[in-house]
Order: C-alpha cells, then structure tokens, then sequence
C-alpha cells in the first residue's frame, strides 16, 4: 500500500511538472518571439510566417527606438511616476491600515467604509469630475492620487499587522513609545516583506498606466510609455492606410521596419519590471500569505 501511494505521487508529480512546463512555455513564446522579431530585418520579416530564429541578427530597431527623445523621455515619465506613485501608495496603505489596527474611535465604522469602496466604485466619469475639479488635469499627480489607496491592499496588510505578536507593541508602551515610534521602529522593520510584495503591486499597475494618462494627460510631452506603445501600434497597423504610407516612406528613408520598432519598443517598456521582480521574489509570497491568514 505504501509503495502504490509513493508511485501515485511521483505520478502526479511528474504530471503537475509537465503541464506547468507547458503553460510556462506558453506564456514565455510570446516574450520570446517579440525578442526574436525585434532582430530580426525587413527581408526576412516579411517573407517569412513565423520567425523563431533571425537568419541575420540586426539591432537596427533598437538604435532607432533609443535615439528617440520621445520614447526615452516617456520612459523617464514612467519611471517617475512608478517611483513616486509606489511610494505615497505604500506610505498612505500602511499608515491607513496601522491605524485601523488601533482602539481608535470610530474604527469599525473607518474599516466598513475601506470595505464598501473594496465592493462599490464611483465610475470613471465621477472621478473625472473630481480630478477636474481639483486641477489635477495635465498632472501627474492625476495618475497617482485617485488610487492612492487600494483597498484589497489595505486589508491585506491590516491583517499582516495584526499578525505581529501584541506583547512586542505592550512592551513599547511600557517604555514610553508612542504610536508614530511603535510604527516607524517596530511595525515598519517586521513588515518588509508585505511591503516589498505590495510595492511590486503598486509598481507594476503605475508601470502600466494607460488609460488614466490618455484621459487626465492632455499634454503629448508627459505622456507615459505605454502611450507610445500605443502610438507606436496605431503608426504599424496592417490596415491602416495612412500608417502603410509611413511604412513606406520609412522604407526609402532606410528606416527599420516599423514592426520591428513596435517588438522592440515593448520589450524595452518591459524589461524594467522583469528585471525588478527577481530582487522581490523572495518576499513575494511570504508577503501575500503571512498577510492572508491569521495565525
């Protein structure tokens, strides 16, 4: 009986080994074929169906793509508000959640209404008139102060807050520490890895600003690199007529061809966050789950 059951497990686990390798396949061919099709030449490119392989390896794409002032300054933008966003994100979220850990007056009534904006969102037209009406428009801090605060976030690291062991906040009351101090010297070192999960959270939705910076950014010059992505996309569309004149005038000019341009215009937009989440893996997980059940 024994033997059987160590059998059936191997056999699952070679099993659960296999599909995982599969669906890792499947979503890596992607990243893969954007790399290979962003070095690989015109020629080439529009004989071919489906390129695995470049039969000659050009960087002609990219030198054209980092040469742009306007794509290098979006990624600047980006990285900005990547930077700043993810910071007055963790800063606000923490501070929200230790404060709805304390015996506060009114602290039900603060958790239900985290709660009800978890379930219920006002709409984008709503926080339009909000942000206009606040003079936020053409600003970045437009893309940054309406989801200051995520409320799944929050309750998540109210709870890890509440996982770390009361005896240690007791004894700094008995020697005369106040909230700010309990907070800044004992909270904030023992919850590393919530904030290391939820930053990377934090930074990847402001990485990926899209929309939020067509709707609240008029200015060109402060758009975020998805929005050039976006531009770089509409100028290489198949049916476009106008962006099959500018391929062709980019033709006679030498230029690279514009879908290469396009695969190497992403995989530079992305590289930022996969090199970023190597260094926050680790924390990841323990983050998400010390903050998801209570021990």
């Amino acid at each position: 009986m024994y033997n059987q059951k160590s059998i059936s497990e191997r056999l699952a686990e070679g099993i659960n080994i296999v599909v995982l390798g599969l669906l890792a396949l499947v979503m890596l061919f992607p990243f893969y074929y954007i790399f290979a099709v962003s070095f690989t030449s015109y020629e080439e490119y529009a004989t071919k169906e489906l390129i695995l392989w470049p039969g000659r390896w050009v960087s002609d794409a990219y030198t054209y793509i980092l040469a742009s002032k306007e794509f290098i300054h979006s990624i600047g933008v980006t990285i900005y508000i990547t930077v700043v966003g993810s910071l007055v994100n963790l800063i606000l979220t923490a501070t929200m959640a230790y404060a709805i850990t304390r015996n506060i007056w009114g602290q039900r009534v603060y958790l239900f209404l985290v709660l009800f904006t978890f379930i219920f969102s006002a709409g984008m037209i709503p926080t339009y008139l909000i942000v206009k009406a606040t003079g936020l428009i053409n600003s970045y801090w437009a893309l940054i102060i309406p989801g200051a605060i995520n409320s799944f976030n929050l309750i998540v690291i109210r709870q890890f807050f509440l996982n770390i062991p009361s005896e240690l906040n007791e004894a700094a009351l008995i020697d005369g520490a106040n909230d700010l101090q309990i907070f800044s010297k004992i909270v904030v070192p023992l919850s590393k890895p919530a904030f290391a999960a939820f930053g990377l959270f934090y930074a990847v939705g402001h990485w990926n600003t899209y929309f939020a910076a067509i709707l609240y950014l008029n200015d060109p010059s402060k758009w975020t690199v998805q929005v050039i992505l976006r531009q770089i996309v509409i100028l290489n569309d198949t049916t476009n007529s106008l962006a099959s004149a500018a391929r062709d005038a980019a033709r006679q000019a030498n230029q690279p061809p514009g879908e290469t341009i396009g695969m190497a215009a992403i995989l530079l937009a992305t590289l930022p966050i996969l090199i970023l989440y190597p260094f926050l893996q680790k924390h990841f997980a323990k983050g998400v789950m010390l903050g998801s059940v209570k021990g």
